[in-house]
């Protein structure tokens, strides 16, 4: 199936404008397991004929890694920038894959002058299937899988969105399995505050390997995430364990666009 992803300039060339700016973020862009991530999403978008487009080569880092990482200027200039951009195409509504950009869109950027309904893909996919517009036809994909999901810190405990991923999954012929530390007491993966980008600190083990292994010890078929971040954290603590050919991540629009094939 070819995908549709119109760009902000291409549509307001043609005096339209999208209902929903997908943001798809600097991992979702560039990381080539994200890119995964970022086409099951458009692929839902499409098969529901969303009217979205993305900013393309207009959208920069929503500067959340300078911001965690304590450079406060850094992530003021990224911020403004963005901003300006997004003014400049009179955005209302956001939708993004990546938990970071989302706490940073939504609760820092309107410091700033810039205020938007900011939501979740989990969100947007579930209010697609309680409307109607999305069925899951391959609904049999997942029979007999367990599956559980890791709850990613900026969307949970940050944001207080915990039903929307595990509707979901719900809706899946698998079986969800919770880890002993989900919700609000999720464990971190590892990632978050910028710890993405430099090495472990001195310890007896990574914070990875833990949470991958109360994840193993749920006899999960499938971890589900639902940030890009926690998809390479996970992946790379089931190589710890060698269990990548046994156990998969998968973020939660893939689990949906499989099971709907699309």
């Amino acid at each position: 199936m070819s995908l549709h992803v119109p760009t902000m300039a291409e549509m307001m060339a043609k005096g339209e404008s999208p209902e929903i700016l997908f943001w798809v973020g600097c991992s979702g862009s560039f990381d080539d397991r994200a890119k995964k991530i970022t086409k099951a999403l458009v692929k839902i978008l499409n098969e529901c004929k969303v009217n979205f487009a993305v900013l393309g080569a207009e959208e920069n880092c929503s500067g959340d890694p300078a911001k965690r990482a304590g450079n406060e200027f850094t992530f003021q200039m990224q911020a403004m920038m963005n901003i300006q951009i997004l003014e400049g195409y009179d955005v209302k509504k956001i939708v993004t894959a990546c938990p970071h950009c989302f706490n940073t869109l939504k609760n820092e950027y309107p410091e700033l002058g810039g205020n938007y309904e900011v939501i979740h893909h989990t969100q947007l996919i579930q209010e697609l299937i309680n409307q109607g517009q999305l069925a899951l036809k391959g609904g049999g994909t997942y029979k007999g899988k367990k599956i559980t999901f890791h709850d990613p810190c900026y969307l949970g405990r940050a944001n207080d969105v915990y039903d929307a991923p595990r509707e979901l999954i719900k809706k899946l012929d698998g079986e969800l399995v919770e880890m002993k530390r989900c919700k609000t007491k999720g464990l971190c993966c590892g990632a978050g505050g910028a710890q993405m980008f430099k090495e472990a600190e001195k310890g007896d083990k990574e914070i990875n390997v833990e949470r991958t292994e109360e994840a193993l010890e749920t006899n999960a078929d499938i971890i589900a995430t639902g940030c890009p971040f926690c998809n390479t954290m996970m992946t790379d603590g089931l190589k710890s364990f060698n269990k990548e050919n046994e156990v998969e991540v998968l973020d939660v629009a893939e689990l949906i666009a499989n099971a709907a094939d699309l």
